[in-house]
């Protein structure tokens, strides 16, 4: 044992989906490549030591677990959900089912506005409660990282209340969370008349006083028809900036209305929906290398037929990442594996490109990327071990979860079963 390098987790024979040993996301064709080895992975104090072919002989572990020639990949990043809610909404879904427009619903009080009640309504330690369930889950499917939104306070004491709740929740793991400020999600009931007044108070009090607080790396806002359009988007994004936040952007995800050639222009991380994106879009999403984070759970959730471009975006050298959209309203999951096979059914996308979407890419929109994504030596080891051997049957095993074992910075979390 003499000269052998201590470790406290050693994991072999696995068949390791390292996604290379490059930093950067991925583009085009090198979405397909996932630097596959059968090797040996190498954890010593939540970080990866080393990764490769037959490294197990030169470690001494405090616990070996064999792989059996079993998939490996880095944790699953998610890089946009609402997870900080109060309420569910399953009575819209079914009428939504039963062809009541989404329109008339919000009308009867329903949609975004009815999550925003349900939350001003609820206590802080009923929020923290659901979300800690819904990031277990999360954690059970494979996802280590997690980006978690606001945006159903409306009001600066209860985007508060989430962004705390996230925050939170972060801090005691072990799900990473990070956390993005949604002010700009929805015009709330009491500013009906005055949509100005809303965007000025999130410029002027909640962005200052978020950012004061430290209680969001990111910035987002709803660009859409009706919403918040180019101009109070492209203002609320530089407040942000201005006040030290980062920027990401909802773009056109039903309306071609110049949200992608915004989130180029404002130098966001990333652009996300996207089912209305047209060629000069897609073009400034390239030319600024902004990640486009799609959201197939949503389209095929609310039974909508148009789907994000995902092939015109990757053969174009987009970066592609791929996200749940966890939300009580448009999109209830949280399990990145079913949107796995929606992404290869409606997307057309390869379970290379899926896999590199979720992980590297996905990380690279959150810009964690030179320590979550991939498996590498320096690397923060969170990793996933599949019950399967072949990252083409992530996709095509569905409703299962095949997560049979989750490891977050060095610890192990076995999967139900």
């Amino acid at each position: 044992m003499s000269g052998k390098t201590a470790a406290d987790l050693l994991i072999t024979d696995a068949m390791l989906a390292t996604m290379g040993p490059e930093s950067g996301p991925r583009r085009g064709a090198r979405m397909r490549e996932l630097g596959l080895l059968r090797g040996d992975v190498a954890i010593r104090d939540g970080v990866i030591l080393e990764a490769g072919h037959e490294i197990a002989p030169g470690y001494r572990a405090e616990l070996t677990w064999p792989a059996r020639g079993r998939l490996v990949t880095p944790g699953l990043v998610d890089p946009h959900t609402h997870a900080v809610f109060a309420g569910t909404r399953e009575d819209e879904f079914e009428m939504r089912n039963s062809g009541v427009p989404y329109a008339e619903i919000a009308n009867r009080g329903g949609g975004i506005r009815r999550s925003v009640a349900q939350v001003r309504s609820a206590a802080p330690g009923e929020i923290l409660a659901r979300t800690r369930v819904s990031l277990r889950r999360m954690l059970a499917h494979g996802t280590t990282t997690v980006e978690v939104k606001s945006g159903y306070g409306l009001s600066l004491a209860d985007e508060v209340k989430l962004l705390e709740a996230a925050r939170a929740l972060g801090d005691e793991g072990p799900v990473e969370v990070v956390t993005t400020f949604l002010g700009a999600h929805e015009v709330p009931p009491e500013y009906e008349a005055d949509r100005a007044g809303y965007v000025n108070l999130v410029c002027g009090q909640m962005i200052p006083e978020v950012a004061r607080r430290g209680l969001a790396r990111w910035c987002d806002v709803f660009c859409e028809k009706g919403v918040f359009e180019i101009d109070d988007s492209r203002r609320i994004l530089e407040a942000a900036k201005a006040a030290g936040l980062d920027v990401r952007l909802h773009a056109e995800e039903f309306a071609t209305i110049g949200g992608a050639q915004l989130a180029a222009d404002v130098g966001a991380a990333s652009a996300d929906h996207l089912m209305a994106i047209d060629d000069a879009g897609i073009e400034a999403l390239k030319r600024a290398g902004t990640v486009a984070v799609l959201l197939p759970g949503t389209t095929f959730f609310l039974g909508l037929p148009k789907y994000a471009p995902a092939r015109r975006l990757i053969e174009a050298g987009v970066p592609v990442a791929l996200a749940t959209d966890f939300n009580p309203g448009s999109c209830y999951t949280e399990s990145l594996q079913i949107i796995f096979t929606i992404a290869a059914t409606q997307l057309k996308m390869t379970a290379a490109e899926i896999l590199t979407a979720c992980t590297v890419n996905a990380a690279h929109s959150l810009r964690i990327g030179d320590r979550v994504g991939r498996i590498a030596a320096g690397m923060q080891a969170d990793l996933v071990l599949w019950d399967a051997d072949d990252p083409r049957q992530l996709p095509y095993h569905f409703g299962v979860n095949q997560a049979a074992l989750v490891i977050k910075k060095g610890e192990m979390y076995q999967s139900p079963r």
